[in-house]
């Protein structure tokens, strides 16, 4: 085949024939589909997948939550029960994480105090959730006077210190898991519900939605099946950021003697046991409570980022 001159100028009529080849047309290498069709949340799920801090995560969090549920079954001893001759004994073959200063086994203690710190985490962010999505939802959608009415309620609960509304409503009802989870969503929700407002403002004007108004479609089911879908990314990674929140807290307020009461178990409690022991030594009795808090802690804030970027359309592909 003779070669083109690349000084050369060459008009339509001077290119040779053989200087093209003509490529047949295939119907189905046209048709066929070069990626398969995702939806919102399967693509969420493919992009989280790929966060390995993110996965070790919520790895780390279903594996504590299967050891809440069987860990006290998988130990001979009871929560509650004291053996003082046995003391202080290091982690062994009998007691896996040692005993505290009572003769109790922290193996079966730390497993039952996952259960509490979990229970309470996850009801704090339920709670949360709910009266938040409501409250925001319908100051969004609504508007106006009533929105101005709203936001002014959130801002004054906004402005209550937060710890000193827990202490005072623990004190005057009393120290009790009930009392802890109610003094915790008391003002906790009004984080959920300002970003469930801020997103219902953006969406509430976008045309399906107005569809669904011209059509006469109530309020309630607007909300329900339109506005809320549309919100979920920001509200689950709230949701995810809420749990260890509450989780320190109850920690912390137990710690205080403010939670959980003796002889129950809760990390903080145990916490507060060891402060005594810690310093002759019995490195055992603190570390474990202490390395649950901050693991537990940690794996949520790196799956709500992890959420967050996986869930961000911006970043869909």
């Amino acid at each position: 085949m003779k070669l083109a001159d690349e000084s050369k100028t060459y008009s339509p009529a001077d290119v040779p024939d053989d200087w093209f080849k003509w490529k047949e047309k295939d119907n189905e290498a046209a048709e066929a589909v070069s990626r398969p069709s995702l939806s919102y949340w399967q693509d969420a799920w493919k992009r989280l997948r790929k966060n390995k801090i993110a996965m070790a995560g919520l790895i780390f969090l279903i594996l504590l939550g299967i050891m809440a549920v069987i860990g006290p079954m998988l130990s001979p001893f009871s929560v509650r029960e004291q053996n003082l001759p046995n003391q202080f004994q290091p982690p062994n073959g009998t007691h896996w994480f040692g005993t505290d200063s009572l003769g109790r086994d922290v193996f079966t203690r730390t497993w039952y105090g996952a259960r509490i710190s979990l229970f309470v985490g996850l009801m704090a962010a339920l709670i949360d959730f709910f009266v938040g999505v409501i409250y925001g939802g319908i100051s969004g959608y609504k508007g106006g006077r009533t929105d101005n009415i709203m936001m002014r309620i959130i801002e004054i609960l906004y402005g209550l210190p937060y710890l000193l509304v827990v202490i005072l409503l623990l004190v005057v009802l009393g120290p009790s898991l009930t009392t802890i989870i109610l003094a915790l969503t008391i003002t906790g929700w009004v984080g959920m519900a300002r970003i469930v407002r801020g997103q219902v403002l953006q969406i509430k004007n976008y045309e399906f939605v107005l569809a669904s108004k011209s059509f006469g479609t109530k309020t309630k089911r607007i909300i329900r099946k339109n506005l809320l879908p549309n919100t979920m990314g920001p509200i689950i990674v709230q949701m995810t950021l809420t749990v260890p929140t509450a989780i320190f807290a109850e920690a912390f307020l137990s710690f205080l003697g403010l939670g959980i009461q003796t002889p129950f178990a809760s990390w903080g409690v145990m916490a507060n046991d060891s402060l005594g022991a810690i310093l002759s030594g019995k490195w055992w009795t603190l570390f474990f409570p202490a390395f649950f808090i901050s693991f537990t802690m940690f794996a949520f804030n790196v799956l709500g980022d992890g959420l967050q970027d996986a869930l961000d359309p911006k970043l869909r592909k």
